[in-house]
């Protein structure tokens, strides 16, 4: 609600109509106007309409007293706010009839929520609402009674608090309106007062105003230029056109000189206009001081040539009434807009939170159905690699990640194919020494497989590091990704998080120790068995050989050059193997060995692929359910009796929900019925 115009934009036909009915409006062009009266006559502050108001002021008090502003909904509100002895109390106290306290210093230390209800019974009621009880009073105890509330409210001595009081009164000849009158505002703390004085009452002013919903009943002394008064400086900051706001100017008797001038010059920019008043002076009735301010306004030389629909108590009870009902029937569709939402959300939000257990059965039920959802999500993004769970995450998207982690693995076991760091210096060494230290009593043309065994050993221990370290590593992973899955499937159950994580761990480590035992095997297996079917074999065997005459030749000096090019070696020099014997045996060993490593080291990485994505899948599909469902359940688990215990987080959100969820339903109802009656009733 950016301010009461225009009609076309912000308010619904029906709705105006209605207003139009109650004679609250007319209409000019597109703004909202008020009635004019040149020449008003005395007249009772209750109008004629008051009893087609009612019904409006009630829904809102309703609203209020449910406290749905608490849900962030912001209800139609006239703040009443001045500096501090501007005369506010006054002005409240011709409006409702009553007294209010009066003293020193900051009389108002609450919010006062003022309900003034015109009432037929000539014996008035008087009731203040606070800390959940209604505590009747009277007329003549009225301001002892809001004194001893507020004591109780915002402690003894002259601090301040935000917390409301409500103060009800239901009297005959006053006008249909709700106000919150604020604590008056003071720069400089008096005795008793806290530092921050200035501060704090800024807080709750600011507050109360800032909602674009709200009406500010600015209250001004007539003796002070108004664009140096501090309420006049808090409203401009929320309303900076001022179509929310109405002054009330004060103590027009006192400083009548200038202020017709004043008024009508508006230099403050005052939206909603000004309404001149004479504040009730000493043991004048309430009646009485009506007759003194229609008197003073009719023969004062100044001060009645100030046109009479801006001056005098009755016109601003019309005016603040005919406001009050303006802004409530705009803002009602909104408002059963925000309810609706809000309701609908508060649901949605509810009905997300995990059922509340009540039996072993229903825990198990649940758990199952926690469990298998994991699984579907295990098996998308392990198996499938289907990561639309997690499309920014990259870490889950398993697949790929593993394909990396594998890649990776061939490349490090690739790098160990050849162990000589100097071929230049080293080439056939080993090998010669290894034939030297396995020839036996025998015909001297067969090689020796002890020879070709012992070389394939060592090779085979250098890298049997590798694999460990690798399915280490894949387990590692997998049980990030398990733990991630799972935890989050658990979320609504808190109780069960540290007991599947448990589970989790245990069952990766199970896992991981079997792929280690495995790999252990497998390089046993390397170790002492030297076989392969594989026809590359024997093709890159014969390959290198072919090259074993050149070789012969360039050893026995026969070449220009020592240096002799092998596929897979490079250019070797081999003058250091001029005097060497059995060199022709270790060329054949260590051609063998090239073309057989190969082999190996391929056979390394294709067995490792076969047995992760084997050991993965029977995780995924079979065992983790079994296991995780044994370490939860089995004979040492209590996690199902554990989940019957809602976690305190989650009971606090089911409560504070449910809560909501029922103001919210009552507060729709109350709308719901005030919206039939404003088409019924004024259409």
């Amino acid at each position: 609600m950016g301010s009461l115009t225009p009609v076309k934009e912000e308010t619904s036909p029906t709705v105006i109509h209605s207003v139009q009915k109650m004679g609250l409006l007319k209409i000019s062009g597109e703004h909202y106007e008020e009635e004019e009266e040149e020449e008003r006559p005395l007249a009772p502050i209750v109008a004629s309409y008051n009893d087609r108001i009612r019904p409006l002021l009630d829904t809102v008090d309703r609203l209020r007293h449910l406290k749905i502003m608490q849900e962030g909904i912001q209800l139609p509100t006239i703040v009443v706010v001045g500096d501090q002895s501007s005369g506010k109390s006054s002005v409240l106290e011709s409006l409702a009839g009553i007294s209010l306290p009066r003293g020193q210093g900051i009389c108002t230390r609450v919010p006062l929520i003022m309900r003034l209800q015109n009432h037929p019974n000539p014996v008035p009621e008087l009731f203040l609402e606070y800390n959940g009880k209604v505590v009747p009073t009277d007329e003549k105890n009225i301001a002892d009674a809001i004194n001893l509330a507020t004591e109780e409210i915002a402690g003894k001595g002259k601090g301040i608090s935000n917390s409301p009081l409500t103060l009800v009164v239901k009297k005959m000849a006053v006008p249909d309106l709700t106000m919150v009158d604020l604590p008056g505002i003071t720069r400089v703390p008096v005795h008793g007062q806290p530092e921050d004085i200035y501060e704090q009452i800024s807080k709750i002013i600011t507050e109360f105003i800032t909602p674009e919903e709200s009406i500010i009943l600015n209250v001004l002394s007539a003796s002070v230029d108004f664009s140096t008064c501090e309420s006049i400086r808090m409203s401009q900051k929320v309303d900076k056109t001022g179509q929310r706001t109405l002054a009330v100017v004060t103590k027009s008797d006192k400083s009548p000189e200038g202020l017709l001038e004043k008024v009508t010059a508006d230099d403050v920019n005052i939206g909603l206009g000004y309404v001149c008043v004479r504040n009730r002076i000493g043991d004048e009735t309430y009646e009485e001081a009506r007759e003194e301010e229609a008197k003073l306004f009719e023969t004062n030389p100044q001060l009645s040539k100030i046109n009479k629909s801006m001056v005098g108590i009755p016109v601003l009870a019309e005016k603040l009434v005919k406001i009050q009902a303006t802004i409530i029937v705009k803002c009602l569709p909104e408002i059963v807009r925000k309810i609706n939402d809000k309701l609908s959300a508060n649901i949605e939000d509810l009905n997300k939170l995990p059922k509340h257990l009540n039996s072993v059965t229903e825990a198990m039920t649940t758990f199952m159905h926690i469990l298998g959802s994991a699984k579907e999500s295990l098996r998308k993004i392990i198996l499938q690699g289907e990561f639309d769970e997690y499309p920014d995450a990259t870490e889950m998207h398993c697949t790929a990640r593993l394909a990396e982690m594998l890649n990776q693995y061939s490349a490090d076991l690739q790098s160990k194919k050849f162990v000589d760091n100097d071929p230049s210096k080293n080439f056939l060494l080993d090998e010669i020494k290894v034939l030297e230290e396995t020839k036996s009593i025998g015909l001297p043309n067969f090689l020796p497989r002890a020879a070709f065994r012992t070389l394939l050993q060592k090779k085979v221990m250098e890298v049997s590091l590798i694999p460990i370290e690798f399915v280490n590593k894949i387990w590692s992973y997998i049980e990030n990704v398990f733990v991630s899955i799972l935890l989050r499937h658990c979320d609504n159950y808190p109780q069960l998080v540290s007991c599947t994580r448990r589970a989790v761990k245990n069952l990766i480590a199970k896992k991981q120790q079997q792929s280690v035992e495995w790999v252990n095997d497998m390089v046993e297996m390397e170790k002492l068995t030297d076989y392969t079917c594989n026809p590359e074999y024997m093709a890159s065997y014969n390959k290198l050989m072919s090259r074993q005459d050149d070789f012969i030749k360039t050893v026995s000096g026969l070449r220009a050059s020592w240096n002799i090019q092998i596929d897979g070696f490079g250019s070797i020099n081999v003058a250091h193997l001029h005097d060497k014997g059995s060199v022709v045996d270790a060329f054949d060993v260590k051609m063998r060995m090239t073309a057989y490593w190969d082999i190996v080291l391929r056979r390394m990485v294709d067995n490792m692929a076969l047995h992760l994505t084997f050991s993965i899948q029977n995780l995924v599909k079979k065992e983790m359910q079994t296991d995780i469902v044994n370490e939860l359940v089995g004979p040492q688990g209590n996690s199902l009796e554990r989940m019957l215990e809602e976690s305190p987080s989650v009971a606090e959100k089911r409560k504070k929900l449910e809560k909501s969820i029922k103001l919210l339903k009552e507060s729709k109802n109350v709308v719901a019925n005030i919206m039939d009656r404003v088409v019924d009733n004024f259409d």
